[in-house]
């Protein structure tokens, strides 16, 4: 497997390589927190799209269908492509943005017997 395809585990590797994608095809201009923010929620509809009309049911077993756990993989990088990208333009560090989140919720809402 060549570097360019071997499977990234490193968030700000991979959001290198999508700011490179961009730039090599001149999208900067189009890449506006905006238009992220706008990206991001129409993936994310496309996601909600697979889950609409199934039960509780359905939907813990959806990713035992391979077409269906396919696009729902799709999905979901398309979600955390723009969420990276979106966190690129504005200079949001997502893993720390998230541990602060986490930190802010553990306070607000403490686990019953604490």
């Amino acid at each position: 497997m060549t570097e360019q395809h071997r499977p990234h585990r490193d968030l700000a590797a991979l959001q290198r390589r999508l700011t490179e994608f961009a730039a090599a095809r001149r999208w900067e201009p189009y890449h506006t927190p905006k238009n992220l923010a706008a990206a991001l929620s129409v993936e994310a509809s496309e996601l909600l799209e697979i889950f609409q009309w199934l039960t509780p049911e359905e939907s813990a077993r959806v990713m035992e269908d391979p077409g269906t756990a396919h696009r729902v993989e799709d999905e979901v990088a398309d979600v955390l492509a723009y969420l990276l990208q979106f966190c690129a333009v504005l200079g949001v560090d997502p893993l720390s943005a998230l541990d602060a989140k986490i930190g802010r919720n553990e306070e607000r809402f403490p686990a019953p017997g604490e």
